[in-house]
C-alpha cells in the first residue's frame, strides 16, 4: 500500500486503496464514498453498571458519518476561502513554496507542473462555488489544500477529491 503525504506538512492525505486517476499529470482525483460507522461502547476497566439502570438495554454506541477519505486520513474541512480571489491568492503562494521544494528534490518536474497546472486550475476554478476544501490533520493552511466536489457517476453522487501530484510524496508501507 502507498500513502500519499503532503511534502510541506508531512500530513497523510490519502492512500492508493481508493479508486484514483491522474489528470494532466498534475492532479490526482481520488473517489470517496459516504459512510456511516458504528463506534463500540467504551467501558472503563473496573466499571460496574448498576443492575437497576433502566437504560442498560439501550444501544448508545456513537455513529460516525462522513466521507471515507476524510475520516480515514483525518482531513479537516477549511473555510478559509470565501471567494475565488482568496483561493487564487493561496494557489500563487502555494505554487511558489512547491516550486522551491521541487527545485531541491525533482527539478525535472518543474516544467510539467508549470505547463499543465494553469490549464487544469482554470477549469477547476470555473467550478469554484461547487468546491469544498480540506487540509491535512495539522490544519496548516500553508500546506496542501485538497479540493472536493460531488459528481454524478452512474446515477450516484460521488465525492471526488483533487490533490496536487507534485505536492505529495509517496511512502510505501
Amino acid at each position: 500500500m502507498k500513502v500519499y503525504k503532503d511534502i510541506l506538512t508531512d500530513d497523510e492525505m490519502f492512500t492508493d486503496t481508493y479508486k484514483m486517476k491522474l489528470v494532466d499529470d498534475v492532479i490526482y482525483e481520488v473517489y470517496g464514498k459516504l459512510v456511516s460507522r458504528n463506534q463500540d461502547n467504551i467501558v472503563l476497566a473496573g466499571a460496574n453498571p448498576s443492575a437497576e439502570d433502566a437504560d442498560a438495554d439501550i444501544d448508545t454506541s456513537a455513529v460516525e458519518r462522513g466521507i471515507d477519505v476524510v475520516l480515514n486520513h483525518r482531513l479537516q474541512e477549511s473555510f478559509a476561502f470565501g471567494d475565488k480571489k482568496s483561493f487564487t491568492s493561496y494557489l500563487k503562494d502555494y505554487m511558489k513554496r512547491l516550486l522551491t521544494k521541487l527545485q531541491e528534490s525533482s527539478p525535472d518536474q518543474i516544467d510539467v507542473l508549470k505547463s499543465n497546472m494553469s490549464r487544469t486550475m482554470k477549469d477547476i476554478l470555473g467550478r469554484f462555488n461547487e468546491l469544498q476544501f480540506f487540509t491535512g490533520e495539522s490544519m496548516d493552511i500553508d500546506g496542501m489544500v485538497a479540493m472536493c466536489e460531488y459528481r454524478e457517476i452512474d446515477g450516484e453522487s460521488v465525492p471526488v477529491f483533487m490533490f496536487f501530484k507534485h505536492g505529495l510524496q509517496e511512502e510505501k508501507l
